[in-house]
């Protein structure tokens, strides 16, 4: 969605993460992989992702869901996921958000606060040759199905 945002603002939508992470892992992630929006924490899942039903018992973190939200704050459209590969894409959620057909907006410059990594992230260019890695195996699986 970083990639896209500046079309997903055009169609009238704000981008908000909402994680189990500690704000200061939020703010890190934010920093280091440049987002354009916030991600917000919600550590036990009792003010955003319970409500909205996406907490994973059996893991104490938010399952992957996607879910829109109109000006009136009614919900309007709902994915959740089972992993994080099958969330929508940019192109479907651009769909869903044009079809509400609301004016553009502007989404306030992130103030990301004081980043603490988490002592697990990986370094920026320690991603490549991982994102590398996943790409060649998607190319074989590719092949073979």
């Amino acid at each position: 969605m970083a990639h896209r945002h500046r079309e997903i603002s055009d169609a009238g939508a704000r981008v908000v993460a909402i994680s189990v992470d500690d704000p200061g892992k939020g703010a890190g992630m934010v920093r280091k992989l440049g987002l354009p929006f916030p991600v917000l924490s919600d550590p036990d899942g009792s003010e955003a992702i319970k409500p909205y039903d996406v907490w994973h018992d059996e893991n104490d973190i938010a399952r992957p869901a996607v879910i829109i939200v109109d000006t009136n704050g009614e919900e309007v459209f709902r994915q959740v996921s089972r992993e994080f590969s099958d969330r929508l894409t940019e192109d479907e959620l651009l769909e869903r958000v044009r079809a509400l057909d609301l004016p553009s907006v502007e989404q306030e410059p992130n103030k990301p606060g004081s980043p603490q990594p988490s002592d697990r992230a990986f370094p920026v260019e320690a991603m490549w040759p991982y994102f590398r890695g996943v790409k060649f195996a998607s190319i074989a699986l590719r092949t073979r199905v």
